[in-house]
């Protein structure tokens, strides 16, 4: 079974960033090559709707059976704001939020991300997931796209 991976804005703009284009290029490669699925929700297409048209265009270059999509359900919002409640994140990252609770919910096998402020960082990654099994659901991988690369063994 493919590998999952549940992926958020920054992902998509990280393709056309300096810093992080090589291992979002390399990630949405293993995408082309039909090795793994993008799980992207509705909250992806709203905040993709302010971005720069490449940016926004991305996704449309890949055929649809490379993506499963889901959307914002009165659970995930849920969620979402009982991350908030256990001060994981202040209200102003909802939106951060609404993609941890989609991903946690939609079981993907990881999030990918390159939030490294609000997403991709241990304390924040514990108190997801601390969230998570309080709740009854499953801890949830978030890691940065290079870590999502493959490397040929040496």
């Amino acid at each position: 079974m493919k590998q999952r991976i549940y992926i958020d804005t920054s992902v998509v703009g990280g393709f056309f960033d300096d810093e992080f284009a090589e291992a979002t290029q390399k990630l949405f490669q293993r995408l082309e090559n039909k090795e793994i699925v993008f799980v992207i929700s509705d909250i992806l297409d709203n905040e993709l709707q302010d971005a720069p048209a490449q940016v926004k265009n991305l996704l449309q270059n890949y055929a649809d059976d490379c993506f499963e999509y889901v959307t914002l359900t009165p659970e995930a919002r849920r969620l979402a704001n009982a991350y908030i409640a256990e001060k994981v994140v202040g209200k102003t990252s909802l939106e951060d939020c609404y993609h941890i609770a989609l991903a946690t919910l939609y079981k993907a096998d990881v999030l990918a991300s390159w939030n490294f402020k609000h997403i991709v960082n241990l304390d924040r990654i514990k108190g997801y997931n601390g969230v998570n099994l309080k709740m009854g659901y499953a801890m949830l991988e978030i890691r940065n796209p290079k870590e999502l690369v493959k490397y040929e063994s040496d």
